[in-house]
């Protein structure tokens, strides 16, 4: 899922083939949402059985952070050979190919070594907890290629959002939890609706923020779909559902410790108003790292509350 966008103007200085243009490809600052799920797996995970294997917890979270990187690099690289950037209507943050400061054949090459790791993980994650991590994982492999590659990108489909909400909420959270619990909790079923919604949330500001490029090139995410107002009113479904599941998951466990994360509720709701009141263009970008930051903090918050009810 990429979710940084931003002119050229704002990285004018960058060397063709270093570290900084790497780290244009892969946008570490996108990084939270591959942490947030798996630090919430692996607490309530915990709090549920008493016990956590630390090593698989390193191999999960090394998994899911190679499974971001895949789908940033392959984002940048699949969105230049498309064509993307030749309208000069992008508002977003530079693509490290379309500017030329790495080339397609290198980007793919990274990408073939980032999903070769993320394999060699998986591969010790099957002998730890059987075959089946072999599905998570290779489905979730399939969804980062298939984000922005293929004959038909999810990216240029109203599907974005509910990919998102499924491999970085649904199988990220309850499947961190299998891996090292050998079961999933109801609670961890709950917060793996919250944590999805979030991370959708903030590829909602991201395709909200890119209307009218996205038309046209010919992308037809959900906020062109829909338009303007329904894709605010999904931004206020998304932010909002995961503080209404909170007193579930606390009447559920018996924690009220889970409500721990309400306290973000004034923050979430700043947010909304400045995703209404934005104007249209980079500003987008503060609304967008304010959502990452929100997943994050919803995340800790919630895991010290799965503790604290211990």
């Amino acid at each position: 899922m990429s979710v940084e966008r931003a002119s050229a103007r704002e990285a004018p200085n960058v060397r063709a083939g270093s570290l900084q243009a790497w780290s244009v490809a892969v946008r570490p600052r996108t990084l939270l949402v591959a942490i947030s799920p798996v630090l919430v797996g692996g607490t309530l995970g915990f709090a549920r059985t008493g016990s956590i294997d630390l090593i698989a917890t390193l191999l999960v979270l090394g998994a899911a952070l190679l499974m971001q990187v895949v789908t940033n690099m392959q984002n940048d690289v699949g969105y230049t050979v498309r064509g993307g950037e030749r309208s000069g209507t992008r508002t977003g943050l530079p693509r490290a190919t379309a500017n030329g400061w790495l080339s397609v054949r290198h980007v793919r090459a990274g990408i073939v070594v980032a999903a070769l790791v993320a394999t060699a993980l998986g591969f010790a994650l099957v002998a730890h907890r059987g075959w089946p991590v072999l599905a998570i994982g290779v489905s979730s492999l399939l969804a980062a290629l298939a984000y922005m590659g293929g004959p038909r990108p999810i990216a240029y489909t109203p599907f974005g959002e509910l990919t998102v909400f499924v491999f970085f909420g649904l199988v990220a959270v309850m499947g961190t939890d299998w891996v090292l619990t050998g079961s999933v909790g109801t609670v961890s079923a709950l917060a793996a609706v919250a944590i999805g919604a979030l991370a959708a949330a903030a590829l909602a500001v991201n395709n909200h923020r890119d209307i009218a490029h996205d038309r046209l090139v010919g992308r037809r995410t959900f906020a062109v779909s829909v338009g303007e107002a329904g894709s605010r009113r999904l931004f206020a479904l998304l932010l909002a559902s995961p503080f209404a599941l909170l007193p579930v998951m606390g009447h559920v466990a018996q924690a009220f410790g889970l409500l721990l994360p309400l306290v973000l509720l004034p923050a979430a709701w700043r947010l909304y108003r400045a995703f209404v009141t934005c104007p249209r263009g980079v500003a987008f970008n503060d609304v967008l790292f304010g959502t990452f930051r929100l997943e994050l903090w919803f995340a800790a918050l919630l895991s010290a509350g799965a503790l604290l009810g211990r």
